[in-house]
């Protein structure tokens, strides 16, 4: 039994010829409700791979990534039934291995980086599969070393084919054993987790992930009969079990978009509601955002942003300068931190934004820069923001979205500022946020999608 990885050096997708037109100076109001969170989606659809029963998945959100692993799945031969907007039925009784050989599953696949989460269920319950490199956002090195050590250590022989850029894995079965995961990845935890729930024996996982989307992965496989015990810490046993049963899982609300929601509010000054923003699960978010002086209000499950005039960033004791930095779960999550670095160039104060996990998630402060704002990008890692107190508004620009979260924070950045501004490649924004521009225009906001000749 094996698994071969085939690595090819893919390009991002194409630039999206459609983009954003956005008019400044909005003034938003209104509730609006969180999608299902788009990391979990990638990890439990592809763990519908693990049993031959059904598994119906509510909360799915309809973005782009999650259509294209769906579409994926789909050409392996699972069945798929969407009973409603958001809810799917997925069974893989009956699995095409030969498809992992085509072209179209080698292209499909090496555009969305969730397809890693396939080689978990693929080794543990086939035993092998093709894959090329995933693809994703461009924001630094993400290297897959991680779960290629941990297959390893579970039993499976690793080749690296340097003419040909493929990795080899061959596994007749997976063992049970202690497994130090050398960096806190959560698709590697996924992975890893997926893989064991169905190897011979015991896999003690440390150094594990255990953010929210991880947990959520564990319990929906526990209801499917899977053993793992030490949930939510990072120090993980999985014994493995024959086979594993169908269940019906609900995805949590997608902590990222709530955050972002957050942003926008503070940003364009407005008063907004999110809905059922699945409060006890956002960690150090919520207090994370009151540092930079914004308001939040709870009601039961929702959580309200009253409309503010003035942010005030806070200060440590001493008196210096504030930072900001993104850690693994417990600490603050780095898809949040473009959205903290652009609320700061509005806010009274400075901020030293750290974002210590990926190298070129902070490229994108060049475009507020021209826009107006204040801030020093110290290197690959840090940039200084100098707030504005709104003394002086942001100003609409022409840009281009490098990457989902900074796609999302350069169009709350052209929401608050003065004229219009045109945002191209939009289809990284549609890659992890679903119907942004509808949801947006209900609260007041005025978007328009339009394509631009390229």
């Amino acid at each position: 039994m094996w698994l071969s990885l085939f690595i090819v050096n893919p390009n991002s997708d194409p630039m999206s010829a459609e983009s954003f037109i956005v008019q400044g100076n909005a003034n938003l109001s209104g509730e609006i409700t969180a999608q299902g969170a788009k990391n979990e989606a990638l990890q439990v659809i592809c763990a519908c791979l693990l049993t031959t029963e059904p598994v119906i998945l509510e909360n799915v959100p309809d973005i782009l990534d999650v259509r294209k692993l769906i579409s994926l799945i789909k050409g392996l031969g699972v069945k798929i039934d969407r009973l409603d907007a958001h809810t799917y039925r997925f069974q893989a009784d009956e699995i095409d291995l030969d498809y992992f050989a085509s072209s179209a599953f080698q292209q499909d696949a090496q555009r969305i980086r969730g397809s890693v989460l396939l080689i978990g269920p693929l080794l543990t319950r086939f035993g092998k599969a093709y894959l090329p490199k995933p693809g994703g956002d461009k924001i630094g090195r993400r290297r897959l070393d991680t779960h290629f050590h941990g297959f390893q250590q579970l039993g499976a022989s690793f080749v690296y084919d340097e003419k040909n850029y493929t990795f080899s894995l061959q596994a007749k079965t997976l063992t049970g054993t202690y497994v130090l995961l050398d960096e806190i990845s959560v698709t590697g935890t996924g992975n890893m987790i997926m893989a064991a729930a169905l190897a011979d024996g015991t896999t003690t996982l440390y150094n594990a992930a255990c953010e929210p989307y991880v947990q959520q992965l564990c319990q929906m496989l526990i209801q499917m009969g899977a053993q793992i015990e030490g949930i939510g810490s990072n120090l993980l046993r999985i014994t493995g079990v024959p086979s594993l049963r169908g269940t019906t899982h609900r995805i949590l609300p997608d902590m990222i978009e709530i955050g972002s929601f957050i942003g926008l509010a503070a940003m364009t000054q407005s008063s907004i509601t999110i809905k059922q923003a699945g409060v006890k699960h956002l960690g150090v978010i919520p207090s994370t955002f009151e540092k930079l002086g914004i308001q939040l209000e709870y009601q039961g499950d929702d959580l309200i942003v009253p409309a503010q005039e003035e942010l005030e960033i806070q200060s440590f004791i001493d008196g210096s300068i504030l930072t900001i930095y993104d850690a693994p779960w417990p600490g603050f999550t780095p898809d949040l931190m473009s959205i903290i670095l652009v609320v700061a160039t509005q806010a009274k104060g400075s901020l030293l934004v750290h974002q210590k996990m990926f190298e070129s998630r902070l490229f994108f402060v060049d475009k507020l820069i021209d826009m107006g704002a204040q801030v020093i990008l110290c290197d690959p890692h840090r940039a200084t923001v100098i707030g504005l107190n709104r003394k002086q508004s942001l100003r609409g620009i022409e840009m281009t979205s490098p990457d989902i979260r900074a796609g999302v924070s350069l169009l709350i950045a052209a929401l608050s500022a003065d004229g219009e501004s045109i945002i191209h490649n939009i289809q990284q924004i549609d890659r992890g946020y679903e119907n942004i521009e509808g949801r947006l225009r209900a609260l007041g906001a005025s978007i328009e999608r339009t394509v631009f000749d390229k």
